[in-house]
């Protein structure tokens, strides 16, 4: 198994970040607003960020930015543009909910 696997199986939403990157404070900032406990890894300052960083590459496919990259219920929902395309269509939060991640 893979560490991203590991580490998405571990916890309803998981958000790999970098701590220099913007876009990445937005999609945290986002669904901690919506009550959601993330864990957050953050590339740059994790002890194994560069092999996280190279599974998700190959994940996401060539072209790609890898981070923000966002998993909830242990798939990869995609980055900031994907989430916020979710948010706005009211699909964010049930995704959420059906993963555990939210009660209302």
């Amino acid at each position: 198994m893979d560490q991203v696997t590991k580490l998405v199986s571990e916890r309803a939403v998981v958000v790999f970040t970098s701590s220099k990157c913007s876009m990445c404070d937005s999609v945290t900032f986002l669904l901690s607003n919506l009550g959601v406990h993330a864990a957050v890894y953050e590339l740059d300052k994790e002890q194994l960020g560069r092999e996280l960083e190279r599974e998700l590459a190959r994940r996401l496919g060539r072209g790609s930015p890898v981070v923000p990259a966002v998993f909830i219920g242990g798939s990869l929902v995609g980055g900031i543009n994907r989430v916020m395309a979710l948010h706005l269509a009211g699909e964010l939060v049930p995704m959420l909910m059906n993963a555990g991640a939210l009660w209302l």
